[in-house]
Order: C-alpha cells, then sequence, then structure tokens
C-alpha cells in the first residue's frame, strides 16, 4: 500500500519489540507476550499490503497487455 502504511506498520512493529524487550527485562511475561503479539500483528499487516501490492502489480499489467 503506500508508505504511509508502511511506515506506521513498521511503528507498530518497533512498539512491540519495545514491549516485548521491557517485560524480558523486567520479568513481566504478560508484557512480553503483549509485545510479541504487537510485533508479530505488525508484519502480518507488512505481509498482506506486501501481496496487495503484488496483486496490484500483477493486475496493472494485465490491463496494459490488453
Amino acid at each position: 500500500m503506500g508508505l504511509g502504511d508502511k511506515l506506521n506498520n513498521k511503528a507498530e512493529e518497533a512498539t512491540g519489540a519495545a514491549k516485548e524487550g521491557f517485560g524480558k527485562v523486567t520479568g513481566d511475561i504478560e508484557s512480553q507476550a503483549e509485545g510479541t503479539s504487537e510485533k508479530l500483528q505488525a508484519k502480518a499487516k507488512d505481509a498482506v499490503d506486501d501481496a496487495k501490492d503484488s496483486v496490484k502489480g500483477f493486475t496493472d499489467g494485465l490491463k496494459k497487455d490488453n
């Protein structure tokens, strides 16, 4: 998708990683798990956005061929 979406996903991933690290350092398993979850959700969003971009590029290419 757009650059803004990519930046937002990376920011969410960084926030999750920070929370995960904080949980590890403090021994707070709940914060660690939340951080891991947030980080993985952001990575999944990024992967979905990449897939959408690929499909859009493919369909745009088909339109040009016709």
